[in-house]
C-alpha cells in the first residue's frame, strides 16, 4: 500500500539479522520467502476464474501472514497466490477467502487501499529504487504507480505512470456489497507485460532461466459493520495487512524485506529455490543503513565507524568500508558470490553491486 507502515512455493529460511528501526524496538526480522516461477505450458485467459490448464500445474504459495510476521496472530481468512510466465507476461493469480465482499471505488488510480484490496510490489533488480506497485479491489478498479525510492528516503509516488498493456480480472464467489448473505471469496488474475517493466531496470526483461527478482504481495482488510443495510468501515479501527513474505514492521515500502521470485524454464515442480548467496551481506549493509538513520536523527550527522553505530564489528566480514560526510554515507562489503565484486549502500538505501572490469 502506498503509505508507511514467486513460480514452486519453495521456502528458504536464512539466518535472521536484527535491524535497528527508528522509533521501534530492535527485533529480528522475518526471513524473505522464495517462489520458483515456471513457464506456462498453455495459454492463459484472463477472466479471474483460474480455470486454465496452465494454472492447475502452478504451485500455490504458502498462506499469507500478518505483515509483522509471527509477532501477530494469523489472518482470520486465507489468502494465497501462484505465478507463471511466458515470453510476453508475468501471470499472477490470487485466491482470497472473504465472507463479506465489499468495494466502492470505481475510478482508475483511486487510492484503492481505502477499500479491501490486493496489492503487488515488484523490484526487478532489487536495488530498492524504481519499483512499482499495483492495487485492485473487488470491482477490478486498479491503481498502478511507480516509486522512485521508498517514502522513508524521500521517494515520491508517480501516479501518472501506467503499466503498458496490463490486463486484470476479478471473479466473485458471492454477491458484492450485499450484507444479507455470507460470501465465499474472490479470485484475481493479472497479466503483467514485460514491456511495462523494461523502463524500470537494466536486468533481463523478459527474464532468463534462473534470474531472481524481488516481489511481495499484500492484502488490505478492513473491519466492517452493517448500517442501514450497507457495509461500512468501523470507525477508529486500523486496517489489517496480510502479506506473503512478512515485512517485520507495518510498512510495505521496505523492498529489502520482500520475497524472491525465481524464474525457471525447468519441469514444473522439479526446480529448487536457490538462496541468494549475497543475502547476508545485503542484510548487513541494510543494518548499517538503519543504524545510520538512527544515528543521524540524534547526532545530526552520519557516523564514521561501526562502533559509533553500536554495531558488532564481529558480524562483519573482512573488507568492510565506511565513508561519510554530514549529509551522506556509503558502506561497502565484498560479494561472496563473485570475486572482486562489492556491494554498496548509501544514505537513500540504494544498494547495488559493482563488478570488476571484464578482461578482453
Amino acid at each position: 500500500m502506498s503509505r508507511l507502515f514467486l513460480c514452486s512455493a519453495a521456502l528458504t529460511l536464512l539466518p535472521t539479522v536484527a535491524f535497528a528501526q527508528p522509533g521501534a524496538p530492535r527485533l529480528p526480522w522475518p526471513d524473505p520467502l522464495g517462489y520458483v516461477c515456471y513457464r506456462a505450458e498453455s495459454p492463459i485467459k484472463i477472466d479471474g476464474k483460474l480455470g486454465d490448464a496452465a494454472w492447475a500445474k502452478a504451485p500455490w504459495s504458502s498462506y499469507f501472514v500478518d505483515i509483522e510476521g509471527d509477532a501477530k496472530p494469523r489472518p482470520r481468512w486465507k489468502t494465497r497466490m501462484k505465478m507463471l510466465w511466458d515470453d510476453e507476461n508475468l501471470y499472477i493469480a490470487t485466491e482470497m477467502e472473504e465472507p463479506h465482499l465489499w468495494a466502492t471505488l470505481t475510478e482508475h488510480d483511486s487510492v484503492i487501499f481505502h477499500d479491501n484490496d490486493f496489492e503487488v510490489f515488484l523490484d526487478p533488480d532489487g536495488d530498492n529504487h524504481n519499483y512499482c506497485e499495483l492495487e485492485l479491489n473487488a470491482k477490478n478498479t486498479t491503481w498502478d504507480l511507480l516509486l522512485t525510492k521508498p517514502y522513508r528516503d524521500g521517494g515520491k509516488a508517480v501516479n501518472a505512470w501506467e503499466i503498458i498493456g496490463l490486463t486484470t480480472a476479478v471473479h466473485l464467489d458471492g454477491t458484492l456489497n450485499d450484507p444479507r448473505d455470507i460470501d465465499r471469496g474472490w479470485t484475481v488474475e493479472i497479466a503483467w507485460p514485460w514491456k511495462g517493466l523494461k523502463e524500470l531496470t537494466s536486468v533481463n526483461v523478459p527474464p532468463r532461466d534462473g534470474d531472481q527478482w524481488r516481489i511481495n504481495f499484500s492484502r488490505v482488510q478492513w473491519d466492517l459493520e452493517v448500517v442501514d443495510g450497507k457495509y461500512r468501515k468501523i470507525k477508529g479501527r486500523p486496517e489489517h495487512n496480510w502479506v506473503w513474505s512478512p515485512q517485520g514492521v507495518i510498512d510495505m515500502h521496505r523492498p529489502e524485506r520482500w520475497g524472491y521470485l525465481q524464474f525457471s524454464t525447468g519441469k514444473t515442480g522439479g526446480v529448487a529455490f536457490r538462496p541468494d548467496p549475497d543475502r547476508h551481506v545485503r542484510d548487513l549493509l541494510h543494518r548499517v543503513y538503519y543504524a545510520q538513520r538512527e544515528h543521524r536523527a540524534k547526532a545530526m550527522t552520519f557516523a564514521d565507524s561501526l562502533q559509533a553505530l553500536k554495531l558488532d564489528a564481529g558480524l562483519f566480514p573482512k573488507g568492510f568500508r565506511l565513508e561519510r560526510t554530514r549529509s551522506t554515507f556509503e558502506a561497502e562489503l565484498p560479494s561472496p558470490s563473485r570475486l572482486g565484486s562489492r556491494w554498496i549502500i548509501g544514505h537513500d538505501s540504494w544498494i547495488r553491486r559493482t563488478d570488476p572490469p571484464v578482461k578482453k
